[in-house]
């Protein structure tokens, strides 16, 4: 039978569950609001939505690869304890793998029922915060890396002119080790050409601010002033941008150099074509 948004408003305001399981249980029982809030109790569906105001700071990012894909996924409890159960993790294991299969780009109904599913068994709030798929092209290699309990997951493409370099034990291990840095660093771009020029203004006035109140620079000559603003933004770029950040095996080298030196030796020319960065509550 059809069901009315209304019906279903009225079951949810008596249950707490969720729409669609309250649209189902109606449609289930023929709309009879008796049984399809009994259905939903013995379900243990009607206290879901009751807990969905508990904050959930915990949790893990759960990060899987097929073939020249990656599938990435943050799922939050609110302990964790819960963090860490098994349950937990094969249930961060099937969404990752169904964002795969299903090549998903935005949190969908099939994913959001799983996380209810075991929120439901084990009586806490859940969460699937967001995913993202990433994808290497013809040309591109990805490689991947989660840090310690799951708190930080990352994945990274590498692009080169001569595509069979990626065959190499010595390349592929550079780009493990590249998600490692990103990983460590968290930068907020490749380069200093993915900010936007509105984010490079907006810092390179909070440093001439405070240089104004910086009573060692009282006096001094327009230029020189500039050049020291240059200098402080030069730096502040070095810090987030990932070609200029001290590579994370080797700081005398940057990112960027380390991508060369690793080029010349593979005997291609080597790039970062992209790269994903998930840290549980950020």
């Amino acid at each position: 039978m059809a069901v009315s948004a209304t019906d279903v408003k009225k079951l949810r305001e008596i249950t707490g569950a969720g729409p669609l399981e309250c649209k189902k249980a109606l449609e289930e029982t023929n709309g009879d609001f008796t049984s399809a809030e009994k259905r939903l109790k013995e379900k243990g569906l009607a206290a879901v939505e009751k807990r969905a105001d508990r904050a959930t700071n915990e949790g893990k990012i759960f990060v899987k690869m097929q073939g020249s894909t990656a599938a990435l996924a943050e799922v939050t409890a609110e302990t964790d304890f819960v963090a860490r159960n098994p349950e937990f993790a094969a249930l961060g294991e099937r969404i990752v793998t169904l964002i795969l299969e299903k090549k998903y780009t935005e949190i969908q109904s099939d994913l959001t029922s799983l996380v209810a599913d075991l929120a439901t068994k084990i009586g806490e709030n859940m969460t699937l915060k967001r995913i993202q798929l990433i994808e290497a092209s013809p040309g591109e290699y990805l490689a991947h890396y989660t840090h310690g309990d799951g708190n930080i997951g990352v994945a990274v493409k590498l692009a080169a002119d001569k595509p069979e370099v990626f065959q190499q034990t010595a390349i592929q291990e550079f780009a493990h080790n590249l998600a490692l840095h990103i990983a460590a660093f968290n930068p907020l771009a490749v380069d200093a050409s993915q900010l936007a020029p509105s984010f490079i203004k907006e810092q390179e006035e909070i440093f001439r601010k405070q240089m104004e109140a910086d009573e060692s620079l009282k006096g001094k000559p327009a230029n020189a002033l500039e050049n020291i603003l240059k200098g402080k933004m030069k730096k502040y770029l070095a810090d987030i941008c990932l070609m200029d950040q001290g590579y994370v095996k080797d700081d005398k080298l940057t990112v960027a150099q380390a991508l060369a030196e690793y080029g010349k030796k593979a005997g291609a020319t080597l790039k970062v074509s992209g790269c994903v960065y998930f840290k549980v509550g950020q």
